[in-house]
């Protein structure tokens, strides 16, 4: 779905890299780092809204992308519920996984849900949608534990058919609920990549 070859990528100059990685479907990949170590501009490079300044950067041939950014937009206050963002999106809300908790949002009125809610609705948003590639910049924000147990939940529900790389500074959430963990260092590059060893997502077996 996603390769990266030495990727250097950045705004008026480089920020991040050089950083090399392959995503294959059914992969959750997380990206951890400590503040400015470009963790956000590494996506949006994946994305197109960010300078390549050298490597490579592949897609898979007709592969589409989702992203869900740091802080999602919440609207001014209107009449528009959890059934509707999710239209707009283009997102099935009969998709399967959909939590309960979750489900009982679709008819409220977003200004009047919190802001954990509305962000885990945008977050579904983005996974049951028709995108091959997703990107998750910190989708823990704004969530209290039960929340980030849904959260955990809807990754697992929804991997199968999808590559999933999400930037968390949440440590523990990644080794959790992540396939791999690609570590970056405070200028940037690539710093280390592993395999959790306990609490995979089913199906993972980690590195001997």
């Amino acid at each position: 779905m996603l390769q990266l070859e030495a990727l250097v990528a950045g705004w008026r100059r480089p920020v991040v890299g050089p950083v090399s990685l392959t995503l294959a479907r059914g992969e959750v990949v997380g990206l951890w780092g400590a503040n400015g170590s470009g963790k956000s501009t590494l996506l949006a490079a994946v994305a197109g809204q960010a300078r390549c300044f050298d490597g490579r950067l592949r897609r898979a041939p007709g592969v589409g992308i989702a992203v869900q950014p740091q802080a999602p937009v919440r609207l001014d206050p209107l009449p528009v519920t959890g059934r509707e963002l999710l239209a707009v999106a283009g997102a099935d809300p009969q998709a399967p996984g959909l939590p309960p908790t979750l489900a009982a949002l679709l008819p409220q009125r977003l200004d009047r849900i919190s802001g954990g809610q509305h962000q885990l609705l945008c977050v579904w948003a983005v996974l049951a949608g028709g995108a091959g590639l997703v990107l998750l910049d910190e989708p823990t924000n704004n969530l209290d534990p039960t929340h980030t147990t849904v959260l955990a939940q809807m990754l697992a529900a929804r991997r199968a058919h999808r590559a999933v790389l999400l930037v968390s500074h949440e440590r523990a959430f990644l080794e959790a609920h992540c396939s791999r963990i690609l570590a970056l260092d405070s200028a940037g590059a690539l710093a280390a990549e592993r395999r959790p060893v306990t609490g995979l997502i089913s199906g993972d077996t980690p590195w001997t």
